[in-house]
């Protein structure tokens, strides 16, 4: 039950960015500095490999979070989805915000990414805690 769990849990997350990413893609593309060809779609587009990549990196995520959470006893729903809010909001996010300001990106891409992980990780511990 537990690889299901964690399967189960990276499947939400990475149907949230999908959802995340699709509302906020003008906003993103401009704050990452993407650039776009004559069709105004992103210039190559994202291969099945970089698909593959996020979602195995999203799994990963959440076997540690898995991991962590029974580690420290949480299982209930509502201990699960703020330990995993916690997780994004002052774990994730907080790196997230220090690659944008070395590589000298707007801020705006820092709250766009931050935000998405904050709530994938909060909604992938509430599904860890389900199961």
């Amino acid at each position: 039950m537990a690889v299901l769990s964690v399967i189960l849990a990276a499947l939400a997350g990475f149907a949230l960015g999908a959802v995340w990413y699709n509302l906020l893609s003008k906003p993103w593309i401009a704050a990452a500095g993407i650039k776009l060809d004559a069709s105004g779609q992103p210039e190559g587009g994202a291969s099945p490999l970089t698909y593959g990549g996020a979602f195995l990196c999203i799994l990963v995520v959440a076997g540690m979070m898995r991991h962590m959470l029974a580690g420290s006893g949480v299982t209930s729903a509502g201990g699960g989805f703020l330990a995993g809010l916690g997780v994004g909001l002052f774990f994730i996010a907080p790196w997230i915000t220090l690659n944008v300001l070395f590589s000298q990106r707007p801020l705006r891409l820092a709250a766009i990414d931050g935000g998405y992980a904050a709530l994938a990780c909060a909604v992938m511990g509430l599904i860890l805690t389900l199961f």
